[in-house]
């Protein structure tokens, strides 16, 4: 999970496997087999991943909400992580 427990992320690049660019979508979903109530995942998505990644998701019927990704870490950090968190 991005972010850490219960935190949300800050900064980050997309979850998609190999791909290095910056995040503009927050992917928000939980399996229901494994997480109870509240608890759930977020994955990070860029424009060209976020779809692919949603379709995952759903087509496990996993509950999934898409929002913009607001960035809210330090751009040093980012440039020096390879805009990754």
């Amino acid at each position: 999970m991005i972010g850490g427990l219960g935190g949300a992320p800050t900064q980050g690049g997309c979850s998609r496997a190999g791909c290095r660019e910056a995040a503009v979508w927050r992917i928000d979903w939980r399996n229901p087999r494994i997480h109870t109530g509240e608890r759930g995942k977020t994955w990070l998505a860029c424009d060209e991943h976020v779809g692919y990644l949603r379709e995952f998701l759903e087509s496990r019927s996993f509950p999934v909400g898409v929002i913009a990704f607001e960035h809210t870490g330090d751009a040093a950090t980012d440039a020096s992580a390879g805009g990754r968190a």
